[in-house]
């Protein structure tokens, strides 16, 4: 997949929409892939839209980013975002265990009730914090340690996404592979909702 400039309308459109917890880095990787920079101060998220065109299998296909806010406070709000969304991304922060713990208890029961026959992705972010010294440190006093790739996969089959995968915004390492992935799930999904309406009308 290769990034493409707008030269008229594209060949498909695409809503991907991102949850997770608040400060988890779901704003990051979104500005990252979008704008190719990245923001070094942290701003609170309510509701925020990218556009981003990327060229897959030789169609230009504009992804409009969702972002949302994890707090709970905008829970009522957050749904307004779920409606015609193509995939969606499940994200959790490799430093924090908390914010993997709540992708069970939290984002896969919101995302199962309104969102049932879209496909998710479980997205593991920071990967870049997974073995720093400070991090390890901070978590080693509570007892807990940084998140494993083997423990991410393992909730990824818990909550039946169809894909687990991790990344960094702040080295970008892995981020175009996201976004690869999610655009191929976005396109699939489409053909199979124009095959069941036709099932449908048939």
């Amino acid at each position: 997949m290769s990034r493409v400039i707008r030269r008229g309308p594209p060949d498909a459109r695409k809503k991907l929409v991102i949850v997770g917890d608040g400060s988890c880095g779901k704003t990051c990787l979104l500005i990252i892939f979008s704008t190719n920079v990245f923001p070094e101060k942290y701003i609170p998220t309510v509701f925020e839209n990218y556009i981003a065109d990327v060229e897959y299998d030789g169609k230009r296909i504009e992804l409009a980013l969702w972002d949302t806010a994890g707090q709970e406070d905008y829970d009522r709000l957050r749904p307004l975002s779920y409606p015609e969304t193509d995939v969606i991304l499940i994200a959790f922060s490799v430093d924090s265990p908390l914010s993997l713990k709540n992708v069970k208890d939290r984002w896969y029961p919101e995302v199962s009730h309104f969102c049932g026959d879209i496909p998710t992705i479980l997205v593991g972010l920071k990967t870049d914090l997974r073995f720093d010294a400070e991090v390890t440190n901070d978590l080693a006093m509570f007892g807990q340690r940084p998140v494993t790739y083997d423990q991410g996969e393992a909730m990824a089959r818990q909550i039946n996404a169809k894909k687990y995968m991790e990344c960094s915004s702040k080295t970008r390492q892995g981020v175009d592979d996201v976004f690869e992935a999610a655009t191929k799930l976005a396109m699939s999904n489409g053909l199979h909702r124009l095959r069941k309406k036709m099932c449908v009308l048939l």
